[in-house]
């Protein structure tokens, strides 16, 4: 079997799983969307990486002493199958920008095996329908209880949590100054302008 070093080399409308993901050996990160693959469209820009520091460094604070621990991109989570869960068995593996992870042995060296308990998402203009639409419905599918989309441009984060019924509803849109719930963390509260008022 040749070496995969480049996204050429595959075939887009093949399905690959998490076995196949740990034989390539690309210069840059990639996803799988239920066997598909999905590469990073462009670098994030500074603002976008100023805004996922600032959230882990507030969440990372806040969990030093306390069992959740907090996860920056790049970070493998592997989204389990009912069928197995076993490298040729899973078939989704993302990156979100930020994961709080609450159990810890669903932690190893290679990352994270299951549903992070909150996923942090930060739109850029080439991720806008991933975010909103293809890992809003695997985050929900899967059991990620919390998911924040935060909007650069808008200086807005939309905040969502896990019904009993697998749906995500709506928990606030954040825009303006003010305090922003965790509902995983209930003690928790991140102030608006700490994320935002030096990503600009």
């Amino acid at each position: 079997m040749p070496l995969i070093t480049d996204l050429s080399q595959l075939d887009p409308t093949q399905s690959y799983t998490y076995a196949d993901y740990l034989s390539w050996r690309f210069t840059e990160y990639v996803e799988l969307i239920k066997g598909k693959i999905l590469r990073k469209m462009s670098a994030p820009t500074s603002e976008h990486q100023q805004i996922a520091s600032n959230l882990h460094g507030e969440l990372y604070g806040f969990l030093k002493h306390r069992p959740c621990q907090v996860f920056s991109a790049p970070f493998d989570v592997r989204l389990l199958r009912s069928t197995g869960n076993g490298d040729a068995q899973i078939q989704t593996v993302v990156q979100p920008d930020i994961s709080v992870i609450c159990d810890r042995t669903k932690i190893d060296k290679r990352g994270c095996l299951g549903a992070p308990d909150w996923i942090i998402e930060i739109v850029s203009p080439s991720s806008l329908v991933l975010d909103t639409r293809t890992k809003f419905d695997i985050y929900a599918e899967n059991g990620v209880g919390e998911y924040w989309i935060a909007f650069p441009g808008e200086q807005t984060i939309v905040a969502y949590a896990l019904s009993a019924e697998g749906q995500y509803e709506p928990l606030g849109t954040y825009a303006e100054p003010g305090l922003m719930q965790s509902h995983t963390l209930p003690e928790l509260a991140v102030d608006w302008k700490d994320i935002f008022e030096e990503a600009r």
